[in-house]
């Protein structure tokens, strides 16, 4: 599955409501498109006093509804053909009369209408000014809708269009496209299943401004991370990559080795995968100085003394020897050379059921890139060799093998 498949072909409704933020719909229009949505955008006539059919209408170059009561040559009556074929009704921005007419069951325009008569899952994200959204009115109606299975993002805090700060900003479009994944997702093969995902290095302290770590940047272990949530996983996130939190799973900042230790038994204590993608330091300082290490003018240099980290891949499997953790443990070989041979090796020694192998001396993989070219090697004594491919697709290459084991398990 890959990253267009979740909304490749979907047929998603995206209502647009008459506030400022409107403008902001047309970028939430463009990335639904982009992931291969075909996206019936229906404007209110409010909405039309922000933004124009025509900038709808060339991201989608599909025509754009605004009328309950226009009904094209040959086609059948626009709110139950948009209602029947719709994978997902979106409305962004959500005002509080639009919110209002849908919990209250009245359909005087096409989007209200549509939102009735939909079976489709629906998300809101709403957009006002602060004594709006927080009007008991507004709350009762968010109250009523929610109690329906009508799901929500934000509104987030910020500048509103009265220049005032307060909570009714609408939420930035790629989090709204992100919620929207995560709906349709819920068919995806991973859904119900619980899966751990580490990312980054770890960060080994010799003192308190100072320490060993190593060149990951942690980006594989995101692009695992947010496809298996697109795949309809819970995922929870262990990392100390310094790149934005995903939307839509757990996130647990750690720094050393020992840290991501605990965090990895305590996440996969029910889980249904772990994918081990952070680079975990081997070694750390046998010490840890309190205070800063000075230079001093007849010192020659710095010695330090490393003592071995805990293995994590090797804790997870004793436990899961016991019949704890995770069904299926996925982990990575970042090596500079004997790539197959290293890369068994740590397979078996870490009784791990998948192992995903990378060159990282290659300039467009590995580290900080955002290209990957890997091999993966499983106890069945399979071998696949990929070619040079984007991180997000090597992850829904790898999620692709996570699955069909656990459809065969």
């Amino acid at each position: 599955m890959s990253h267009q498949g979740i909304f490749g072909g979907k047929r998603i409704v995206l209502g647009v409501t008459g506030g400022i933020a409107a403008y902001k719909a047309a970028t939430v229009c463009s990335r639904l498109v982009q992931a291969g949505a075909l996206v019936d955008v229906v404007m209110t006539e409010a909405a039309q006093k922000f933004i124009s059919q025509l900038t709808f209408q060339a991201l989608t170059h599909r025509p754009i509804y605004t009328d309950m009561f226009h009904i094209p040559g040959g086609e059948n009556i626009p709110h139950i053909v948009l209602a029947d074929s719709a994978d997902l009704l979106l409305i962004a921005p959500a005002t509080a009369n639009t919110i209002g007419k849908v919990a209250n069951g009245l359909a005087d325009n096409l989007l209200s209408a549509i939102a009735l008569a939909t079976p489709a899952p629906k998300l809101m994200a709403p957009a006002m000014e602060t004594d709006m959204w927080r009007h008991p009115a507004t709350q009762r109606n968010v109250a009523t809708l929610k109690g329906w299975g009508i799901e929500f993002i934000g509104p987030a805090a910020g500048r509103l269009a009265s220049g005032a700060m307060g909570e009714g900003r609408l939420v930035e479009p790629d989090e709204i496209v992100a919620a929207a994944q995560m709906i349709l997702a819920r068919q995806g093969d991973l859904a119900g299943r619980t899966v751990v995902v580490t990312a980054g290095g770890t960060r080994e302290a010799i003192d308190p401004v100072r320490f060993v770590s190593n060149h990951s940047s942690g980006k594989m272990g995101y692009a695992v991370a947010e496809a298996a949530r697109d795949r309809g996983a819970q995922v929870t996130l262990i990392t100390l990559a310094n790149l934005p939190a995903p939307f839509g799973m757990a996130v647990v900042r750690v720094d050393s080795a020992q840290e991501m230790l605990d965090a990895v038994l305590t996440a996969t204590d029910q889980a249904t995968a772990l994918i081990m993608a952070a680079a975990v330091a081997d070694f750390r300082p046998l010490t840890v100085a309190e205070q800063k290490i000075k230079k001093r003018g007849d010192t020659e240099g710095l010695v330090l003394e490393l003592v071995r980290n805990p293995d994590i891949l090797a804790e997870v499997a004793a436990r899961k020897a016991t019949g704890t953790g995770p069904e299926i443990t996925v982990g990575f070989a970042a090596e500079t050379h004997d790539l197959l041979a290293n890369a068994q090796e740590k397979l078996k020694r870490k009784r791990l059921d998948l192992i995903v192998a990378n060159d990282v001396t290659a300039t467009d993989a590995g580290f900080a890139v955002d290209t990957n070219r890997v091999t993966l090697l499983g106890t069945d004594g399979s071998i696949e060799e990929t070619p040079l491919m984007t991180k997000r697709e090597v992850a829904e290459t790898i999620l692709d093998r996570v699955a069909r084991f656990l459809m065969d398990s």
